[in-house]
Protein backbone atom coordinates (compact mmCIF):
# COMPACT_ATOMS: atom_id res chain seq x y z
CA UNK A 1 0.00 0.00 0.00
CA UNK A 2 1.50 3.37 -1.06
CA UNK A 3 1.78 6.38 1.24
CA UNK A 4 -0.66 8.47 -0.89
CA UNK A 5 -3.62 6.10 -0.40
CA UNK A 6 -6.52 7.62 1.53
CA UNK A 7 -8.64 5.24 3.60
CA UNK A 8 -10.39 7.72 5.90
CA UNK A 9 -10.63 11.43 6.62
CA UNK A 10 -7.65 11.42 8.98
CA UNK A 11 -5.39 10.29 6.10
CA UNK A 12 -6.82 13.05 3.91
CA UNK A 13 -6.01 15.66 6.56
CA UNK A 14 -2.47 14.36 6.84
CA UNK A 15 -1.99 14.58 3.06
CA UNK A 16 -3.28 18.15 2.82
CA UNK A 17 -1.17 19.40 5.73
CA UNK A 18 2.00 17.93 4.18
CA UNK A 19 4.49 20.23 2.42
CA UNK A 20 3.40 21.57 -1.01
CA UNK A 21 4.67 19.80 -4.07
CA UNK A 22 7.95 20.98 -5.59
CA UNK A 23 6.40 21.69 -9.00
CA UNK A 24 3.73 24.04 -7.55
CA UNK A 25 4.74 27.73 -7.43
CA UNK A 26 5.20 29.39 -4.07
CA UNK A 27 2.31 31.53 -2.87
CA UNK A 28 4.43 34.69 -2.56
CA UNK A 29 6.22 34.24 -5.91
CA UNK A 30 4.93 36.58 -8.66
CA UNK A 31 3.36 34.96 -11.68
CA UNK A 32 5.30 35.86 -14.81
CA UNK A 33 3.51 35.75 -18.15
CA UNK A 34 5.42 35.75 -21.38
CA UNK A 35 4.11 37.52 -24.47
CA UNK A 36 1.16 39.86 -24.83
CA UNK A 37 -2.10 38.89 -23.21
CA UNK A 38 -4.28 37.86 -26.14
CA UNK A 39 -7.89 39.02 -25.91
CA UNK A 40 -10.34 36.19 -25.46
CA UNK A 41 -12.72 37.63 -28.04
CA UNK A 42 -12.19 38.71 -31.61
CA UNK A 43 -12.61 42.29 -32.77
CA UNK A 44 -15.92 42.81 -34.58
CA UNK A 45 -15.72 45.64 -37.13
CA UNK A 46 -17.70 46.11 -40.38
CA UNK A 47 -16.41 47.25 -43.79
CA UNK A 48 -16.67 50.96 -42.82
CA UNK A 49 -14.55 50.42 -39.69
CA UNK A 50 -17.54 50.66 -37.34
CA UNK A 51 -18.65 48.40 -34.51
CA UNK A 52 -22.38 47.76 -34.03
CA UNK A 53 -24.42 46.77 -30.99
CA UNK A 54 -28.00 46.86 -29.76
CA UNK A 55 -28.80 48.36 -26.37
CA UNK A 56 -32.02 47.88 -24.43
CA UNK A 57 -33.56 49.50 -21.35
CA UNK A 58 -37.21 49.40 -20.25
CA UNK A 59 -39.18 49.65 -23.52
CA UNK A 60 -36.42 51.47 -25.44
CA UNK A 61 -34.23 49.81 -28.07
CA UNK A 62 -31.10 51.55 -29.39
CA UNK A 63 -29.06 50.57 -32.43
CA UNK A 64 -25.56 51.94 -31.91
CA UNK A 65 -22.56 52.26 -34.25
CA UNK A 66 -19.18 53.53 -33.00
CA UNK A 67 -16.07 54.43 -34.98
CA UNK A 68 -12.85 56.29 -34.15
CA UNK A 69 -13.41 60.03 -34.31
CA UNK A 70 -13.68 63.27 -32.36
CA UNK A 71 -16.31 62.24 -29.79
CA UNK A 72 -19.43 63.43 -31.64
CA UNK A 73 -22.59 61.63 -30.49
CA UNK A 74 -25.62 61.69 -32.82
CA UNK A 75 -28.98 60.29 -31.69
CA UNK A 76 -31.79 59.92 -34.26
CA UNK A 77 -30.04 62.40 -36.58
CA UNK A 78 -29.70 65.07 -33.88
CA UNK A 79 -26.79 66.06 -31.66
CA UNK A 80 -26.87 64.62 -28.13
CA UNK A 81 -27.28 68.11 -26.55
CA UNK A 82 -30.45 68.62 -28.61
CA UNK A 83 -31.95 65.14 -28.21
CA UNK A 84 -31.06 64.65 -24.53
CA UNK A 85 -31.52 68.17 -23.14
CA UNK A 86 -31.04 67.11 -19.52
CA UNK A 87 -27.36 67.01 -18.48
CA UNK A 88 -27.93 63.89 -16.36
CA UNK A 89 -28.99 61.93 -19.45
CA UNK A 90 -25.85 63.04 -21.31
CA UNK A 91 -23.77 61.93 -18.30
CA UNK A 92 -25.44 58.49 -18.48
CA UNK A 93 -24.57 58.16 -22.17
CA UNK A 94 -20.91 59.08 -21.66
CA UNK A 95 -20.32 56.72 -18.70
CA UNK A 96 -18.87 53.81 -20.74
CA UNK A 97 -16.25 56.11 -22.31
CA UNK A 98 -15.28 57.44 -18.88
CA UNK A 99 -14.81 53.96 -17.44
CA UNK A 100 -12.75 52.87 -20.45
CA UNK A 101 -10.68 56.12 -20.55
CA UNK A 102 -11.78 56.79 -24.13
CA UNK A 103 -13.45 60.21 -23.74
CA UNK A 104 -13.66 62.02 -27.09
CA UNK A 105 -12.06 59.21 -29.09
CA UNK A 106 -15.13 57.66 -30.74
CA UNK A 107 -18.00 59.00 -32.81
CA UNK A 108 -21.38 57.47 -31.98
CA UNK A 109 -24.38 57.18 -34.27
CA UNK A 110 -27.51 55.84 -32.57
CA UNK A 111 -31.12 55.30 -33.53
CA UNK A 112 -33.54 54.85 -30.63
CA UNK A 113 -37.15 53.73 -30.57
CA UNK A 114 -39.67 53.24 -27.79
CA UNK A 115 -39.83 54.23 -24.15
CA UNK A 116 -39.13 57.63 -22.64
CA UNK A 117 -36.00 59.74 -22.58
CA UNK A 118 -34.54 58.06 -19.48
CA UNK A 119 -35.02 54.58 -20.92
CA UNK A 120 -33.61 55.71 -24.26
CA UNK A 121 -30.50 57.13 -22.57
CA UNK A 122 -30.01 53.82 -20.74
CA UNK A 123 -30.45 51.92 -24.00
CA UNK A 124 -27.85 54.08 -25.76
CA UNK A 125 -25.45 53.57 -22.82
CA UNK A 126 -25.94 49.80 -23.03
CA UNK A 127 -25.37 49.87 -26.80
CA UNK A 128 -22.24 52.02 -26.51
CA UNK A 129 -20.78 49.68 -23.89
CA UNK A 130 -21.49 46.60 -26.06
CA UNK A 131 -20.06 48.24 -29.19
CA UNK A 132 -16.97 49.44 -27.31
CA UNK A 133 -16.33 45.90 -26.07
CA UNK A 134 -16.64 44.63 -29.65
CA UNK A 135 -14.35 47.34 -31.08
CA UNK A 136 -11.68 46.93 -28.39
CA UNK A 137 -11.99 43.49 -26.72
CA UNK A 138 -9.33 44.46 -24.16
CA UNK A 139 -11.78 46.99 -22.66
CA UNK A 140 -14.46 44.36 -22.03
CA UNK A 141 -13.26 43.63 -18.48
CA UNK A 142 -13.40 47.27 -17.37
CA UNK A 143 -16.80 47.88 -18.96
CA UNK A 144 -18.20 44.62 -17.57
CA UNK A 145 -16.87 45.35 -14.07
CA UNK A 146 -18.78 48.65 -14.14
CA UNK A 147 -21.94 46.68 -15.00
CA UNK A 148 -22.61 48.32 -18.36
CA UNK A 149 -22.81 45.11 -20.41
CA UNK A 150 -25.71 43.74 -18.39
CA UNK A 151 -29.18 44.65 -19.62
CA UNK A 152 -31.19 46.18 -16.78
CA UNK A 153 -34.21 43.83 -16.51
CA UNK A 154 -36.43 46.23 -14.55
CA UNK A 155 -39.57 47.18 -16.48
CA UNK A 156 -42.89 48.76 -15.52
CA UNK A 157 -45.27 46.33 -13.86
CA UNK A 158 -48.54 45.81 -15.72
CA UNK A 159 -51.82 47.20 -14.48
CA UNK A 160 -54.14 44.66 -12.80
CA UNK A 161 -57.91 44.62 -13.06
CA UNK A 162 -59.73 45.87 -9.97
CA UNK A 163 -56.82 48.22 -9.21
CA UNK A 164 -56.15 51.87 -10.01
CA UNK A 165 -52.59 51.10 -11.14
CA UNK A 166 -50.38 48.02 -10.84
CA UNK A 167 -50.77 47.77 -7.06
CA UNK A 168 -52.65 50.85 -5.89
CA UNK A 169 -56.26 50.20 -4.88
CA UNK A 170 -59.15 52.47 -5.66
CA UNK A 171 -60.00 54.91 -2.90
CA UNK A 172 -62.03 53.25 -0.16
CA UNK A 173 -65.45 54.74 0.54
CA UNK A 174 -67.21 53.75 3.77
CA UNK A 175 -70.60 55.21 2.71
Amino acid sequence: MSDNTVTDLADLGALTSAAPAADAPAADAPVVRTGPAAPLREREVDAQGRSYATGRRKDAVARVWIKPGSGKITVNGRDQEVYFARPTLRLVINQPFGVADRDGQYDVIATVKGGGLSGQAGAVKHGIAQALAKFEPALRGAVKAAGFLTRDPRVVERKKYGRAKARRSFQFSKR
